[in-house]
């Protein structure tokens, strides 16, 4: 069984959604679901909770044992014993990978940490034109950083050589104009 087959078994796993939309029961293939009444809880399989979350239709609630504190005692266990410990799910690591990759406010802190880190960058690189210094060491770059940073920074690197070579310096030396 490959990893495909083991997330489609994932997706089984019931989780708990508030909806925000009236439908009476729906009849499927593993059984019955719903009523949905908009506020009330209600267990549906994952892969129905993701597609309602995608359709803005609810909302998810994530399982209990999702929280940093128990997750914190489950991995303290799991260190101490010489021997396998109990999971809190048996699909614990996919659950938590597709259930993360629909939450919004994940997404906002990555953002947020990639917006902090390219505030810095600029600010390293007007630091680093304006002391005049020859290099620079960027530590912890990640290579979508500095794919993202490379152009803007040999851009700005092009012109200030020739602004430091001055009006008469020859053109010939370089192919590219910046």
């Amino acid at each position: 069984m490959d990893v495909a087959e083991v997330e489609f078994l994932a997706e089984k796993e019931l989780v708990t959604i508030i909806p925000n939309f009236s439908l009476d029961k729906i009849y499927l293939i593993g059984g019955e679901l719903g009523p949905f009444l908009p506020g009330l809880p209600l267990q549906v399989p994952l892969w129905l909770a993701m597609n309602l979350k995608q359709r803005q239709k609810c909302r998810l609630v994530p399982p209990e044992w999702m929280d940093v504190e128990k997750l914190e005692k489950v991995r303290d266990q799991e260190r101490q014993e010489e021997t396998f410990t109990p999971v809190p799910s048996p699909h614990y690591m996919e659950l938590t990978r597709l259930l993360l990759s629909q939450a919004d406010e994940i997404r906002t802190l990555v953002k947020d940490v990639w917006d902090t880190r390219t505030a810095k960058l600029r600010v390293s690189a007007d630091s680093f034109v304006r002391r005049q210094e020859a290099h620079a060491k960027l530590d912890n770059l990640t290579l979508l950083e500095i794919s993202c940073s490379g152009p803007f920074l040999t851009s700005a690197l092009g012109r200030l050589c020739k602004l430091r070579a001055g009006p008469h310096a020859p053109l010939g030396s370089q192919s590219q104009d910046w």
